[in-house]
């Protein structure tokens, strides 16, 4: 029913302020089984027009708003568990649950529902928790009260097929949803910058003090509406309730700063005289703010900071420019700001200081916490493309890289270098840029070869076995010895012997893609094959995925046109499929081609109310930085205007601006960053 479908199946005021109860039965036929957001009250058997039926009767919903009303008909059956009287149902193909798919999912709503009930000091407010696996599902999932609707990779895991990613998602993706369920449906705020900004404020007020608050919130306003500032006022009890908590104005006066104004600051220190100062951080200079701000883009910022590796007392900035004092250091002493990443801003510094933070990094990582370190090199490579500080100084991040093993740091240079990459991959300046991944890589591949016994175990820490990909995978893209032959070894054996798969869960996903990279023909059809004839999702996405990793053109061709036939790639992941290919260096412009020629068939298959489609122009543009591909992007807009965009028209829009930006960048950047590569990779 999300967004407004619900106004489609009955007659309804479909806003989500207008609550209302919701009393549902369903006719269905006698194979089949219903399923509603209440519980089953009562079934019987009729003849309805010399059809024998079955009616299912469900108990009456809580008051809710429309769009979380559900109703489902299906041949599916459940595992189930009853836990303190809750009745908590899986359900999915039966080949699913006969294969244990659904265990994992069972296992963790109960202790989930748990942790709510006491983190919220609230009780579950439905009868049953039901979850259903759904093969065709557009969203990820959705959070219908009582009855959770999944794509299969989000709720279905395979205890010896499935990889910890898969796993890690499953649990996740389970608690965001239920979490909807117990935080009354008001814990919603709970995405990207409504996470960032909640959780600085728990660190600010304590977990403890923050806790009360929601759960007095929470408990106030069950089932009904409310705005934001109710919020602030129960979490301002909470804190006025609470002793030895000051903080410098009232929650809604600090909070406000942070939800009423657009983006975040970058505060910057001057360690040679003690000033800390803050402005609005602009990812592309050149773009203009034209939303004004009550406040004037000046948020008052709680810092958590060290000096030389000592924590000091929290500070507050609360005005654009202050000094204070202890930040003032000489020596070789250094100051860390926004220790433990706990509040949502960019930190800056002055020269010296950067070259003293580089210079802890290269001797002593570890003086530093995993994750500032990692938030020193997106700190850095978000400053650079903000044009706050120059383009080698967030390059010299990476460089004590070859000494670190942890996956958090890694992951954000990766992630950040990832830009590099799309930019320079088609260019001169990618055999230096390649040769220095190699050489920071090298170091980290031994490291996982030798503490897995040359690749015969499992990494133990759980951030390991997520470093252990991206070891494997930079190595074979950066040409590093011996990953090459590992990974096609491995696939081998696979082919000769198709029921038993010697690749480890958690290295499929890199292992397919490469192997069929570096493959021809039988590799592809192969994988292919394993595909179409996979009964868990999570394996079909993974082989879904790494047949975009050819680097054959025609093979590419031929994998585009089957996104295009539902026998063959299924309507939910097409668009996804082209995005996979695009990602490749070879497929992009292949791909780029095949949506061009046929953007009116795909726009009216699937970009009608789909918001996944938009992903597909930001997802095949994402290279894109010549002028000659930005005339292309403009002229597609102009000769399918008569066709239109749908939920695609900002992404198009963006698009184009991005490219615009692209194209900037790399001319003001391009030589820069070849000299430092090619000076570093040797």
């Amino acid at each position: 029913m999300q967004a407004t479908y619900a106004r489609k199946s009955f007659p309804c005021f479909d806003e989500p302020a207008m609550k209302a109860v919701f009393s549902v039965t369903i006719i269905h036929s006698r194979d089949t089984v219903a399923l509603s957001n209440g519980k089953e009250k009562e079934a019987s058997e009729a003849v309805i027009d010399s059809v024998a039926v079955k009616i299912t009767t469900f108990e009456p919903t809580r008051k809710m708003s429309t769009y979380l009303l559900a109703f489902i008909v299906s041949d599916f059956v459940p595992i189930e568990s009853n836990q303190n009287d809750l009745l908590i149902r899986i359900w999915a193909r039966r080949k699913a649950i006969d294969d244990g798919q659904g265990s994992y999912a069972l296992n963790v709503t109960g202790p989930i529902l748990r942790f709510y009930e006491h983190y919220y000091n609230t009780s579950y407010p439905l009868s049953k928790s039901d979850q259903i696996a759904l093969p065709d599902f557009n969203a990820g999932a959705m959070e219908n009260w009582g009855l959770v609707t999944y794509r299969e990779t989000a709720l279905l895991y395979d205890p010896i097929l499935s990889s910890t990613g898969n796993k890690e998602r499953v649990s996740t993706v389970i608690a965001h949803e239920l979490a909807h369920m117990d935080a009354h449906q008001i814990l919603a705020v709970c995405f990207s910058k409504g996470a960032a900004v909640l959780r600085m404020l728990s660190e600010f007020l304590t977990e403890p003090v923050f806790a009360r608050g929601l759960s007095s919130y929470l408990n106030t306003f069950a089932f009904g509406n409310t705005v934001y500032t109710d919020l602030w006022d129960h979490l301002q009890q909470a804190v006025e309730n609470a002793p030895g908590i000051h903080i410098p104005h009232s929650v809604e006066n600090i909070m406000n700063r942070w939800t009423l104004q657009m983006g975040y600051p970058v505060v910057t220190v001057d360690t040679r005289t003690g000033s800390v100062t803050q402005k609005h951080f602009l990812l592309d200079p050149g773009s203009t703010v034209d939303r004004p701000s009550q406040f004037n883009y000046t948020w008052y910022v709680p810092i958590k900071w060290m000096k030389t590796g000592v924590q000091q007392p929290q500070y507050w900035l609360l005005q654009k420019t202050d000094t204070h004092i202890p930040m003032r250091v000489s020596g070789q002493d250094w100051v860390l700001a926004n220790t433990n990443v706990s509040g949502y801003f960019r930190v800056n510094y002055d020269p010296d200081n950067w070259d003293r933070l580089l210079s802890v990094l290269n001797t002593n990582h570890q003086t530093v916490s995993i994750i500032n370190r990692a938030q020193i090199i997106d700190d850095a490579f978000n400053l650079a493309r903000a044009k706050i500080i120059s383009t080698t100084l967030a390059l010299r991040t990476t460089k004590y890289l070859s000494k670190e093993r942890d996956y958090i740091p890694w992951e954000s240079a990766l992630r950040n270098l990832n830009y590099y990459i799309l930019m320079f991959d088609r260019n001169e300046v990618y055999g230096v840029l390649q040769a220095y991944l190699k050489k920071q890589i090298q170091p980290l591949f031994e490291h996982f070869k030798t503490i897995t016994s040359n690749w015969t175990r499992v990494p133990t820490g759980h951030t390991d076995q997520y470093n252990q990909i991206n070891a494997i995978g930079i190595a074979c893209s950066a040409g590093v010895e011996g990953c090459r032959e590992l990974i096609k070894s491995w696939y081998r054996e696979w082919m000769k012997n198709p029921s038993r798969n010697p690749i480890h869960p958690n290295l499929k996903s890199t292992v397919y893609c490469y192997a069929i990279a570096f493959g021809g023909v039988a590799e592809w059809d192969f994988a292919w094959n394993m595909f179409k004839n996979a009964t868990l999702a999570s394996e079909a996405s993974r082989l879904r995925s790494a047949l975009a990793c050819s680097k054959i053109p025609w093979l590419l061709n031929r994998y585009l046109e089957y996104t295009l036939d539902p026998t063959k790639i299924r309507k939910q992941d097409a668009t996804s499929t082209i995005q996979n290919i695009a990602r490749n260096v070879v497929g992009m412009p292949l791909a780029w081609n095949f949506v061009n020629a046929r953007w009116s068939y795909i726009f009216q298959q699937y970009g009608k109310g789909s918001f996944s489609f938009s992903n597909l122009v930001s997802g095949i543009t994402q290279r894109f930085s010549t002028e000659y591909e930005l005339q292309e992007l403009k002229r597609f807009k102009e000769e399918n205007l008569s066709v239109g965009f749908g939920s695609a028209t900002m992404a198009l829009e963006q698009a184009i601006e991005k490219t615009t930006a692209n194209i900037k960048w790399v001319t003001e950047n391009k030589a820069e960053v070849q000299r430092w590569f090619a000076q570093e990779s040797t």
